[in-house]
């Protein structure tokens, strides 16, 4: 059995202040930092090991990332892969989720969080929030709003382009991420479908297992939450 290790940034400063965030680069929270230590002393307890870690380019991704593996110790290989990068929340980014429920209503609001094919409305090329302009992302064409269905399709592409052959050759995997880039993988990988990923949560600074068989089919699906490490 074929084992990848998944682990979602912790709380970061806009997730406790309830912003939209997407790909926006704020940092983690004292909180999420601790998240990170504890993902990090969990996964360790469990007796994993890595070869190769991916991450997200935003920091309160590369943060965890590198709490969590202070405590699991070991020196892996860390790349770097824009395609894990959270959702892009388009206009939203920066906003308050209560005050967009009281503007627009929850149907809608609900909508452009958790649906999978539906967009928020674009974000103005130029904007405060908008990265187009961003020296990090240069050369590449920055979504102004992404649905899940988009970020399936660029997680998907990264999973068969970088997963996959690292786990042929049987390199021992962690992929730290954003949890929509984490929802749509889990989509991507049959863990749930279109209906069931809008009511797909990941918790914040909690290690998920994915079990695949020799064909790296998902065959179980687990989180290390027992425990007070």
């Amino acid at each position: 059995m074929i084992k990848v290790v998944l682990l979602r940034h912790g709380e970061s400063v806009w997730n406790k202040k309830g912003l939209f965030t997407g790909w926006v680069d704020v940092g983690l929270s004292p909180r999420g930092e601790r998240e990170a230590r504890r993902a990090g002393r969990k996964i360790k307890a469990a007796g994993f090991k890595f070869d190769l870690v991916f991450e997200n380019y935003l920091k309160r991704c590369r943060k965890t990332t590198r709490l969590a593996l202070k405590e699991v110790g070991g020196r892996p290989d860390v790349e770097q892969d824009w395609r894990l990068n959270e959702r892009h929340y388009g206009v939203l980014q920066g906003l308050n989720k209560k005050a967009m429920v009281l503007k627009y209503g929850p149907v809608r609001v609900f909508k452009w969080r958790r649906s999978y094919s539906v967009r928020p409305p674009l974000i103005k090329k130029g904007s405060h929030y908008d990265q187009s302009g961003q020296a990090l992302y240069h050369g590449l064409k920055v979504p102004r709003a992404e649905s899940l269905s988009d970020v399936e399709k660029r997680v998907g592409a990264f999973w068969r382009e970088k997963v996959v052959p690292a786990l042929k050759n049987k390199r021992r995997i962690l992929i730290s991420a954003s949890g929509n880039s984490l929802r749509a993988l889990a989509k991507f990988l049959g863990q749930v479908n279109v209906k069931e990923v809008a009511d797909l949560n990941i918790p914040t600074g909690l290690p998920l297992i994915y079990e695949l068989d020799k064909n790296l089919k998902l065959r179980r699906h687990y989180y290390l939450a027992s425990g007070k490490n």
